[in-house]
C-alpha cells in the first residue's frame, strides 16, 4: 500500500494504523515520489491526500492511472476540505472512496479494507 500526505504526522498515523493490521506500507510525501514509489511497487492500495504540494491527489490519480499495471489501483482520498464539491471532484477523479481529516483509525482501516476485499 501507498500513502501519500505532505505532513509527516499524517503520514505516521496513517503508517501506524495500516501497519497494525497487518499491511505492507510505504509513505512518500509528494507527487514525483509517490509517481516512483507506483512504478517499483505496484501496490494494492492508493491512499493519497487531496492537497498535495505542486498539484493535487486528483492530479496524482489521473498520472497514476496512466501508468502501465495500474489503470484500476484502488485508491482513498483523504483531506481536510469538508466542501461536497471537494468530494465529488475526488469521486469523478477516479477515487473510489474519501475520507475526511483528521484521519479516523477504524474509518481508515475499513475503507482500506473494503478496497482489498472487493479487488
Amino acid at each position: 500500500m501507498l500513502v501519500v500526505d505532505r505532513d509527516e504526522e499524517a503520514l505516521n498515523f496513517a503508517r501506524a494504523v495500516l501497519e497494525d493490521c497487518g499491511a505492507e506500507v510505504e509513505t512518500v510525501f509528494s507527487i514525483t515520489e509517490a509517481l516512483k514509489a507506483m512504478q517499483r511497487l505496484n501496490p494494492d492500495v492508493l491512499v493519497s491526500e487531496i492537497g498535495l504540494p505542486m498539484a493535487d491527489g486528483n492530479d496524482l490519480l489521473r498520472q497514476v492511472r496512466s501508468i502501465s499495471g495500474c489503470a484500476k489501483i484502488p485508491a482513498v482520498a483523504f483531506t481536510a476540505y469538508g466542501r461536497v464539491e471537494a468530494r465529488v471532484r475526488a469521486l469523478r477523479s477516479g477515487f473510489q472512496l474519501r475520507l475526511p481529516k483528521p484521519i479516523d483509525p477504524a474509518e481508515l482501516v475499513a475503507a482500506v479494507a473494503s478496497l482489498v476485499i472487493s479487488n
